[in-house]
Formats: C-alpha cells, sequence, structure tokens
C-alpha cells in the first residue's frame, strides 16, 4: 500500500493518563466524546498494518488480523478493557474508514499524567511534519491538552520544536 499522510481535525480531547514504561510518562488517549478539537496525523495503512500497530503498543507479537467490521459500521468496538484495546472510528477521508484505538475511559474518568520531554517532542514533531499547523498553533495545542497542562507550556513546547 502506498504511502501516504494527512493532517486530521476532529472533534474530541486528546489528554495524557497513565504511565509509558518507555516514555517515562503520561501516554496519550483519545477520548472522542470530549469537546475539545483534536489535531492528528492520519496514516493510510492496511488492516493488517493497523493489526501490527496496535498490537506493539500492547506490547503483543504482531501478526494478528482483527475483526473491524464492528468499529467500521458502528464507530466503536472493545477488544478488552486495557489502555489501547478500544478501536474508534472517527469518520471517513476518501471514503476510508479514520481508525484509531484507545483506552474504554474517558478523559475525565482517570488521573492525568505529565507527558515526557521525549514524547512531547515526538508527537509535535509528528504534528509538524503533516504541514497544517505552524509551530505557534501545535504548541498552544499540544500545551492545553489535559495531563500537559499546567506542566507544559507554549513556550517550553516550542523550546523542544527549536532546541
Amino acid at each position: 500500500m502506498p504511502a501516504r499522510s494527512i493532517p486530521l481535525e476532529r472533534p474530541g480531547t486528546v489528554y495524557f493518563a497513565t504511565e509509558s514504561p518507555v516514555w517515562g510518562g503520561g501516554r496519550a488517549f483519545y477520548d472522542p466524546g470530549g469537546d475539545h478539537r483534536v489535531f492528528a496525523r492520519a496514516h493510510l495503512v492496511s488492516a493488517a498494518q493497523f493489526a501490527d500497530i496496535m498490537a506493539q503498543e500492547l506490547y503483543k507479537e504482531p501478526g494478528t488480523d482483527l475483526d473491524l467490521t464492528e468499529v467500521v459500521n458502528h464507530g466503536r468496538d472493545s477488544l478488552g478493557d486495557g489502555r489501547y484495546e478500544t478501536l474508534v472510528c472517527a469518520g471517513q477521508v476518501d471514503g476510508l474508514p479514520v481508525l484509531t484505538f484507545t483506552a474504554p475511559w474517558g478523559v475525565n474518568d482517570v488521573p492525568w499524567v505529565e507527558p515526557s520531554p521525549a514524547y512531547m517532542r515526538h508527537l509535535v514533531a509528528g504534528l509538524l511534519e503533516a504541514g497544517a499547523w505552524d509551530v505557534d498553533a501545535v504548541a498552544a495545542y499540544v500545551a492545553g491538552c489535559p495531563g500537559a497542562a499546567g506542566h507544559w507550556t507554549e513556550r517550553a513546547v516550542k523550546d523542544l520544536i527549536l532546541g
């Protein structure tokens, strides 16, 4: 499948919660019921690639296909009650479903956890590479997400970007 990446804005809320052993801080989650605007970067991948990415995020061996029928047809599917085991369809682009995985809980159901500088740098770089938003917009957006807000300022996020 040819590589393709596009910027997206969707309703909902991105927030940081739980503790990532890889990044050393809060992980990003998407609450489609949130009342904010979400900046995202979508990648065109096959169903098998999506399943492999999800498996890797869950620290499992890739190679097991997922049945995406429920999430595509009804907008949501639960594969378990753990982090990243809830599938969400956030709409369509060019007739293709925009799928992601997140937690079964919402933004106000768990304690927020500050994301690490390395994780913030990674997220910000991805949003900037999408090409839809400038440094000021991305810094303001990410610094305002629950979990980052109160810990990260726009200036601190810009400093990650600009060095």
